[in-house]
């Protein structure tokens, strides 16, 4: 590498380098680039606004890369949560219960259940559309379905790359708290 107007820095170049750079200097560059653009690796603690243990470390400190809170920034306890609306879906033995809240802990939490399986992000609108497409194995006059084969590829695909319904639902959380300082 030529640094300035000076003649090459004349450091063997790793074989395998993708470059024709010694060492020292990419790891210069890389500085310069992890600078620019950030680190991603693991936050020194949980997000306080959600509680994602990955950030991006920037010169001028961490940010959370879920919903890009600052970390060390302590959330403002007089801002209200915001509301996040959500489709939820509950097993409870063989049956699955189809609702909506803005406060699905809670709500759920009065339910009798064995297993949260999934949240859909929406409101009143979207329940009744899901009551609507599985209202074949509805039991009557309840919000409660038997469990079939659509139903199941439904909450399947709403669980794919998620291992936990809450973690999503406190980065929905997070992102419209975000939003809501812009």
């Amino acid at each position: 590498m030529v640094e300035g107007d000076a003649a090459p820095c004349g450091r063997p170049v790793p074989a395998e380098a993708a470059l024709n750079v010694c060492a020292r200097h990419l790891v210069v560059i890389y500085d310069g680039v992890a600078g620019a653009v950030g680190e991603t690796d693991l936050l020194p603690a949980p997000c306080a606004w959600c509680g994602c243990r990955i950030g991006v470390h920037y010169p001028s400190g961490w940010v959370c890369a879920e919903c890009e809170w600052r970390f060390g920034d302590a959330p403002d306890d007089v801002q209200a949560p915001p509301r996040v609306e959500v489709v939820y879906y509950v097993r409870y033995a063989d049956r699955i219960k189809i609702g909506t809240s803005a406060g699905p802990r809670a709500r759920i939490a009065q339910l009798p259940h064995d297993e949260v399986l999934a949240f859909e992000r929406g409101g009143r609108e979207l329940e009744a559309r899901r009551h609507s497409e599985f209202a074949a194995h509805r039991i009557p006059r309840t919000e409660w379905f038997e469990e079939h084969v659509a139903l199941t590829h439904h909450i399947d695909a709403l669980r794919d790359g998620v291992d936990d319904p809450w973690q999503l639902y406190r980065s929905w959380v997070a992102r419209a708290a975000a939003k809501a300082l812009l």
